[in-house]
């Protein structure tokens, strides 16, 4: 009688046993992707983003200092509104809550830094809007903005509140405790000696006794979050070098040109406005700049060359706003022509149809 191999039995009686071939082991898939092939763990978004906050910490401590109630206000305001513009605009594209990497604290703390110390509470929330609605989530998110958010909202103000962005008061260390008033109205180093051909010490502008941004006035505070933010590598030393190399270069043309009397200097081109707090902690932001190193060179003296040229030609007492604008609109072409060779060199132009 035929039987099926389940019912087949052996000589004495035992179930045979059925023959087996070894598992095939898994084959791993095979990806293709751009380097690097080797990730680190360690190196996630949020833990960049804690670095920064950290570097930002002396700068936040110094605005704090100087200009107490109002820095408070202006930095609270683009913080909270920051959040609820991002948190809103993901709720009404249906995507996963990204408040949570700290980015958008990044991109609120940078605005606020950059803005007077006593501008209107509603141009600091529209600003703050548009940093983050306009300058970020529009592109789709953190890593695929254009612009840097925090230059686009300022931006955006410059161009709205035109006099609120240059009404400046002395910060809390120069207004005398004998006169009764709230603040003093007064130029910053660098509208007094572009329009009044007045220079200020080095020494103020180095502590932060000066008026100015919440976080441009203290040249000491940005260096040491700065220092720590190159440490932590949370930003690219060549970005920052490339910057503070060219505005160096280009002061020194400047004061030769001009001669010493009539030229800010160099060492006042680097620790006056926000040449400092640009180098440090605008232009090394990796999505706005360029990938390869060479690129990034490219990028930092660009942005560094042409503050000194808006700075000197322009109408604008400042221009590290401009200049990371426009370097961040041209990094797609600096990215095209830096991009460096692959092994075993450049590939066809077009593919071959057989």
């Amino acid at each position: 009688m035929r039987g099926n191999k389940r019912d087949a039995f052996n000589a004495d009686h035992t179930p045979c046993t059925t023959m087996t071939h070894p598992p095939t082991p898994a084959v791993p898939p095979l990806t293709a992707a751009m380097a690097p092939h080797v990730a680190n763990v360690t190196s996630t978004t949020r833990r960049l983003m804690v670095d920064v906050l950290l570097a930002l910490t002396p700068v936040v401590g110094s605005a704090l200092w100087f200009f107490r109630a109002d820095a408070l206000r202006v930095m609270a305001i683009s913080a909270i509104v920051s959040a609820l513009t991002e948190a809103g605009i993901c709720r009404l594209r249906q995507r996963r809550l990204s408040i949570n990497d700290g980015s958008v604290l990044i991109t609120a703390l940078l605005l606020a830094l950059s803005l007077p110390p006593q501008l209107p509470s509603l141009a600091v929330g529209l600003g703050a809007f548009v940093a983050v609605a306009l300058g970020k989530m529009a592109f789709g998110g953190l890593g695929q903005n254009l612009f840097n958010p925090a230059m686009v909202g300022r931006a955006f103000l410059m161009a709205c509140f035109p006099a609120a962005m240059t009404h400046w008061i002395e910060p809390m260390s120069l207004r005398s405790k004998d006169i009764a008033v709230d603040a003093i109205s007064a130029a910053t180093p660098l509208a007094s000696a572009k329009f009044s051909h007045e220079f200020i010490a080095l020494q103020p502008l180095v502590t932060g006794d000066v008026p100015g941004s919440l976080g441009e006035t203290s040249a000491l505070a940005i260096f040491v979050g700065g220092l720590w933010l190159l440490l932590r590598r949370a930003g690219d030393w060549r970005l920052t070098v490339g910057m503070l190399l060219a505005v160096t270069l280009g002061a020194f043309v400047e004061q030769q040109a001009r001669g010493t009397a009539a030229s800010l200097g160099v060492m006042k081109h680097l620790c006056a406005g926000g040449v400092m707090l640009g180098a440090f902690f605008i232009v090394t932001d990796p999505v706005t700049t360029p990938l390869s190193k060479i690129g990034r060179w490219c990028f930092g003296l660009f942005v560094g060359s042409l503050t000194v040229i808006l700075r000197t030609f322009s109408g604008y007492p400042e221009g590290v706003m401009f200049a990371v604008l426009l370097g961040n609109a041209i990094t797609p072409l600096i990215n095209r022509g830096t991009m460096p060779t692959p092994v075993g060199g450049k590939g066809p132009s077009h593919a071959t149809v057989a």
